[in-house]
């Protein structure tokens, strides 16, 4: 305790003393030797004092070695007086290499400290450089910029100023920064560093245009340090400005490409079912009378089109209530079976004559989900495989469990899915480009299948050959046994 109390300087000089004191005890008491030993011992203290406390302790210390070496190894010994000249030559040379290879090692000190500080800024400007990429959003990076700062370079407090908006931004626990200081280093060419209150300041510019500054306090940083500070600030905020941009920019596209989707669907889908209703009624009106078998005919054809305008319209609201999440599950365990059964008991209109390959074991495991919502996934996947398949080719249905989950496959004999849509298929109002004037649809089918689906907290997906077919997969959980106590 009383040793760390004392003051560090004097105990440098005062332990280098005592280094030259001990190698002369050595050598004159306890292992004689020669003068070059000697002077070889003294001169590799000198290096190693020289390395660890600086040039001063160790330029001491050579006087101290000089003088020692000089009183109890050169002739007469006992005396500072040095009878042969030879040994004058020895004794100045002795004293002028010491001086300069400390001199020579502290140089190398001190480089290899300032490179391994350089390495260390270069370290934490990687590492910030890192951080800044985290967000696109200008407010939420402004707003962590300084708590970056103040965590990466181990700094007391950091802030930002930014001239556009005339705002501050302080790391969390920071005192704030006199406003005035920041907006002058703003208009500063350079970074200004105040030791005596460790603050440092430098402008933040976008090539010459200056965008605002920075602040720094409780360590000074190299001058070099903050200019790069500077320079990676500017950039990261114009780069979060320009994702902002970009993503408004996408949004706005991606609108635009629903909003021409859902017109295209409405002038289609829409429109054909209400010119076959609006032909038959004026075909009605226009005829007299018309034979009975003509009238069933046409009234026929005004049924099923309404039924058809009433699909499309309950697609678009089904669509905007999962959007909304506007919905709830009815979540029972279920027999896939069964409700394979019942989907198949509703398309069975649409399907007519056509073959449908059943593999669904009745010995599956119950699944968790909603009876009537997984039913109608498996009808609009039947009905697509049916829109997209040659009709004298069958569709198969396979259940099986795989782990915590059932895996439920539709798979058709149709033309396939180009690889460029199988990424789009689940999307909103899209269709494939090459069936979306041959088939009917509004491309809402398997979104909306999809979003039950991840409502139960299953996944959807296809697999596609193109000349091959598809085959459309989806994943229900199922009930734990009883006596699962996970």
């Amino acid at each position: 305790m009383v040793l760390r109390r004392l003051p560090v300087r004097p105990l440098q000089f005062a332990s280098a003393l005592a280094i030259v004191i001990g190698i002369t005890f050595l050598y004159r008491r306890i292992l004689p030797v020669n003068q070059t030993t000697v002077a070889l011992t003294f001169l590799l203290a000198i290096l190693t004092v020289s390395t660890l406390w600086g040039f001063a302790v160790s330029a001491f210390m050579s006087v101290a070695a000089m003088l020692a070496f000089n009183y109890f190894f050169l002739p007469p010994v006992g005396t500072f007086t040095i009878a042969e000249p030879q040994n004058w030559v020895a004794l100045f040379a002795f004293l002028a290499t010491s001086l300069i290879a400390s001199q020579l090692a502290t140089r190398v000190r001190r480089e290899a400290d300032e490179a391994q500080q350089r390495r260390k800024e270069i370290e934490r400007l990687y590492a910030f450089s890192q951080q800044l990429l985290v967000s696109g959003n200008v407010i939420t990076l402004l707003n962590a910029i300084p708590n970056h700062i103040v965590e990466t370079f181990e700094v007391g407090a950091a802030a930002i100023y930014l001239e556009s908006k005339n705002k501050f931004y302080h790391s969390g626990t920071a005192p704030h920064f006199a406003g005035e200081e920041l907006k002058q280093a703003t208009v500063r060419d350079e970074p200004l560093r105040d030791a005596g209150r460790s603050l440092c300041f430098v402008p933040v510019r976008m090539g010459t245009r200056p965008i605002g500054s920075l602040g720094v306090s409780g360590r000074l940083l190299s001058r070099q340090t903050l200019e790069a500070l500077g320079s990676m600030v500017a950039i990261a905020i114009e780069r979060a400005r320009a994702v902002e941009e970009l993503s408004k920019t996408e949004a706005t596209r991606e609108g635009e490409r629903l909003k021409s989707a859902l017109l295209d669907s409405v002038t289609h889908d829409f429109r054909t079912p209400l010119t076959s209703i609006k032909a038959s009624v004026t075909s009605l009106l226009s005829t007299a009378k018309a034979p009975e078998a003509q009238q069933r005919e046409l009234l026929t054809v005004i049924n099923e089109e309404c039924d058809r305008l009433n699909q499309l319209v309950g697609d678009a609201a089904e669509m905007g209530r999962l959007d909304a999440g506007e919905f709830e599950l009815n979540v029972q365990p279920n027999a896939m079976e069964e409700i394979v059964s019942a989907a198949l008991l509703h398309c069975r209109t649409i399907l007519g004559s056509r073959t449908v390959r059943l593999d669904v074991s009745p010995r599956l495991p119950l699944v968790l989900a909603d009876f009537d919502r997984t039913k109608d996934v498996l009808v609009r996947l039947i009905e697509n495989a049916d829109a997209y398949s040659p009709k004298d080719q069958p569709i198969s249905v396979t259940a099986e469990a795989s782990g915590s989950v059932l895996l439920t496959s539709v798979a058709d004999n149709g033309p396939g899915i180009e690889e460029m849509d199988l990424g789009l298929i689940f999307d909103k109002f899209y269709r494939g480009k090459d069936q979306r004037y041959l088939v009917q649809g509004t491309g809402m089918g398997l979104p909306i299948a999809k979003a039950i689906v991840q409502a139960h907290g299953g996944a959807i997906s296809v697999t596609s050959q193109r000349g091959h077919g598809s085959v459309f997969s989806f994943t229900l959980p199922l009930r734990q046994p009883s006596g699962d106590t996970r």
